[in-house]
């Protein structure tokens, strides 16, 4: 996808801020400081659209961005070890329990894991919670840049087994400061936005085949 145009939509702390415009969504998220918005910024060659930080937790609503005036990249809290009141990490589920089981909830959740670290019990809980909500999954590598060529081997299967993939199935490895991996994620997304578009084109034709002939409607 070649972006011709990116901008900061909303920051949603309620589920009345979510968008209802029938874009397809791609949300992205995992655990804190797992480099969300980093990552984001070098999809949308966009510097500083979404703000990073090196203090956990610091996105405490679902942000939007519009990408092409097509769809919407979508920033989630991130969860794990925020230094944060229990009050308001438990806001942030609430908020994320919404937009997950409303209409409007993502066509794709890209799960971000740093590379660096095992996949925390966290990490399969969310895995294992999206498939159960039927909502297509992709695992993502960060931070790969960081790991030498066996340690990034060892990094996509480890994470793979841990994650439960199926057999042959890995996760796709990525660095926002080099920019490894981006054409292999992007593909993904592109293939979710084809195949959103061609739901759509399908079901305004089904929908401009009801006609009223006779005095009565044909499908």
């Amino acid at each position: 996808m070649k972006i011709t145009a990116c901008r900061f939509h909303v920051s949603a702390t309620r589920p009345e801020d979510f968008p209802r415009d029938g874009w397809a969504q791609i949300a992205f998220m995992g655990r804190s400081n797992v480099g969300k918005s980093s990552l984001l910024n070098r999809l949308l060659g966009a510097r500083g659209l979404a703000r990073t930080s090196k203090e956990p937790g610091r996105t405490r609503a679902i942000n939007f961005f519009s990408v092409n005036e097509r769809l919407y990249f979508v920033d989630l809290p991130g969860y794990g070890y925020a230094n944060v009141p229990d009050a308001v990490r438990d806001q942030w589920k609430g908020l994320v329990d919404a937009y997950m089981s409303e209409p409007g909830r993502p066509d794709l959740a890209v799960h971000l894991v740093d590379s660096r670290r095992e996949p925390a019990e966290m990490d399969r809980e969310l895995c294992d919670w999206l498939g159960d909500l039927g909502v297509r999954r992709e695992i993502v590598l960060t931070k790969i840049d960081k790991l030498s060529g066996n340690e990034k081997t060892r990094a996509l299967r480890d994470a793979a087994r841990w994650l439960g993939l199926p057999d042959g199935r890995t996760p796709i490895a990525v660095s926002a400061a080099t920019g490894d991996g981006m054409p292999a994620l992007w593909r993904v997304i592109d293939e979710v936005c084809e195949n959103e578009t061609l739901r759509a084109a399908q079901g305004d034709r089904l929908r401009g085949r009801a006609v009223i002939q006779g005095g009565r409607t044909i499908p």
